[in-house]
């Protein structure tokens, strides 16, 4: 619940909805998923930018399929800007090692696959010693598409079928 209320209100490390946009409206995929899309849907789609915090993406992934904003997403024309899982759920898979909810023998890290590659994020973050780069190669081995291991002063931005990394920090393409 911090991070939302973190995120939302600008205190973020990063803090998206504090950079001076003129509006900035907020909505929660697992309570819209029981209202009536008519009522949300005009919203996202006028907006200019989608903002998704992080969190676990396999939790994003299912209020995603869940509200039906998996089915929008492609269709939208502004820009979406996910940070840490907001980014990794666009993936095809994130790797057993970032299942955290629901975990079951069975489950599967399967996410919503419109863009081609895995996101291995927060690599060498002081906070999460187990983001390193040897991690991040054992993770891409386990992966059958192409990876990026990314430190949090690095972004992707996929502009159809280009896409092209923007750092001031560390990264790496791993498959």
């Amino acid at each position: 619940m911090d991070l939302a209320v973190n995120f939302i209100q600008g205190k973020d490390e990063a803090p998206m909805v504090d950079v001076g946009w003129k509006s900035v409206g907020l909505l929660e995929l697992s309570a819209v998923s029981v209202v009536d899309p008519a009522i949300w849907q005009p919203a996202v789609e006028q907006a200019d930018v989608i903002l998704v915090n992080g969190g676990d993406p396999l939790f994003l992934h299912h209020w995603f399929v869940e509200s039906g904003f998996d089915r929008l997403l492609p269709q939208l024309t502004g820009v979406y800007v996910g940070m840490s899982a907001g980014s990794m759920v666009l993936t095809p898979r994130i790797g057993t090692e970032f299942v955290e909810w629901q975990k079951t023998p069975e489950q599967s890290d399967a996410t919503l696959g419109l863009v081609d590659f895995s996101i291995f994020p927060h690599l060498d973050h002081p906070q999460l010693p187990d983001n390193h780069m040897q991690a991040a190669k054992e993770w891409a081995k386990r992966l059958t598409n192409p990876a990026y291991a990314i430190d949090d002063a690095t972004a992707i931005r996929v502009i159809g079928s280009n896409v092209e990394v923007i750092s001031e920090g560390n990264w790496v393409k791993l498959q």
